[in-house]
């Protein structure tokens, strides 16, 4: 245990002993690690939400995971957008045949 503490200690001695002439360096790597951990936090939050997205999408009736995630991608990002749009804007989404537009516009 000493061992290890004495070895950290040396690491950490020798190390800001030879980079202390570039603390600019450190604190440009620091910002691009924040900002390279926010362009992923964005992602995976997108990536969430579109996922709950298409579940919401799978509680219409006639609905499954294929053909909600066919809607979320063709711009039906709620249940609402999709109970409200034409007919024929429905029938343009691959995957989406006349009986599931049919069991939709009955909820109307």
């Amino acid at each position: 245990m000493i061992s290890k503490f004495l070895s950290k200690l040396k690491s950490i001695l020798f190390k800001s002993a030879k980079s202390a002439d570039t603390p600019l360096k450190k604190e440009k790597k620091a910002t691009k690690s924040a900002k390279t951990s926010k362009t992923k936090t964005k992602s995976i939050s997108k990536s969430v939400n579109s996922k709950k997205s298409i579940e919401t999408l799978t509680t219409l009736p006639g609905v499954g995971a294929k053909s909600a995630k066919a809607l979320y991608e063709a711009g039906f990002k709620t249940t609402k957008a999709v109970i409200a749009a034409d007919e024929k804007d429905l029938l343009a989404v691959s995957g989406v045949g006349i009986n599931l537009v049919k069991k939709l516009k009955k909820l109307k």
